[in-house]
């Protein structure tokens, strides 16, 4: 792919980032799936069938169909990025200096392809070599995480997401997706598909604790003109919206940001969940989101290095100004109890 670029959400698809589910799905059960985010174990083999038959569709389509784990292992090829992803993944303060330089020169050794499985996949204490001993190995099950598993890496669209020129790299809000981030971090900076690309990166790759700065790509929608949709969820924060509104002010990326206030349950959990960009002026959208208290600002530049911040009646009014639009056209889904 020559540009990388995302300017709406209607646009041909002409590149997309998938994952197909793997060992880290395996490695769910019932009394540790809520904890990585999942409600229930699934089958993972049936999971992969049906993902080669929606990949091998959209290439069918002409789209360039990227695997993370084909990334992640061509990206190993770079001993610079081995080396920081060992380094960040299995960290000397998560397993202590001699427990994890250990790990650490064992995973160096694997085939650079089991070395991406493991790095979402997860290992546990059983795996690693009997000759590896350490007061931290003496003091877990074999069935413990050395470095647990990453299921929801098949959500790519949450850890990073692309807005006109460039791409936000996203500090996930909750434990069990945050090394997801690291992943595609070094993806971006080492992978010759995005090398020599002139993209910029908006939010997310320092090395800092983002602390409640955090976002996930699924509350953010890129309906043109220059304008991005960004929904306040439970793990998109209005922190996080600032620093990303700020940096694609200064790259002059967008000229407004509409952040929406989203309705505190889980079946609004993201606002991809909730509203769909269909055509220029047509969305769908649960009727929740879109009611009069639902509150609603628009995020401009002050023409300083800093962001005005307007309240705006409504969403829908926030949005055909932004899209320059008499009335947009919504068609409602859901609204029952179920």
């Amino acid at each position: 792919m020559d540009k990388h670029y995302v300017g709406s959400e209607i646009g041909q698809l002409r590149s997309v980032m998938l994952h197909r589910p793997n060992l880290s799905l395996k490695r769910l059960t019932p009394s540790n799936c809520q904890e990585l985010l999942f409600d229930d174990v699934l089958s993972v083999e049936r999971a992969g069938e049906e993902h080669d038959v929606f990949a091998n569709t959209l290439r069918g389509e002409g789209v360039e169909v990227l695997l993370l784990t084909d990334l992640l292992t061509q990206t190993l090829d770079v001993s610079d990025a081995k080396a920081w992803l060992l380094n960040t993944q299995v960290s000397d303060y998560r397993l202590g200096p001699a427990f994890a330089s250990d790990v650490r020169g064992w995973l160096a050794d694997m085939p650079h392809r089991e070395l991406a499985r493991r790095l979402s996949g997860g290992l546990t204490y059983g795996e690693i070599p009997t000759h590896i001993k350490n007061m931290v190995v003496d003091t877990h099950a074999l069935t413990d995480f050395i470095m647990k598993p990453l299921p929801n890496h098949l959500f790519t669209r949450d850890t990073s997401c692309w807005i006109y020129n460039g791409v936000s790299i996203n500090p996930m809000a909750k434990a069990a997706r945050q090394r997801e981030t690291n992943n595609l971090r070094a993806i971006y900076r080492w992978h010759p598909a995005f090398t020599d690309g002139k993209f910029i990166k908006y939010y997310g790759d320092e090395n800092i604790n983002y602390d409640h700065a955090t976002l996930e790509g699924g509350d953010v929608l890129v309906i043109g003109r220059g304008a991005v949709l960004i929904g306040m969820s439970e793990r998109t924060t209005p922190q996080g919206i600032e620093f990303l509104a700020e940096s694609l002010f200064k790259h002059q990326q967008a000229s407004r940001v509409i952040a929406v206030e989203l309705p505190k349950h889980r079946s609004c959990m993201h606002l991809d969940t909730v509203m769909t960009h269909l055509d220029i002026d047509t969305f769908s959208v649960y009727p929740e989101v879109v009611r009069k208290d639902v509150q609603c600002w628009t995020l401009t530049p002050d023409g300083h290095g800093g962001i005005k911040r307007h309240q705006e009646t409504s969403l829908v009014n926030a949005i055909e100004k932004a899209l320059g639009i008499d009335q947009v056209k919504l068609i409602t889904t859901g609204g029952d109890a179920f």
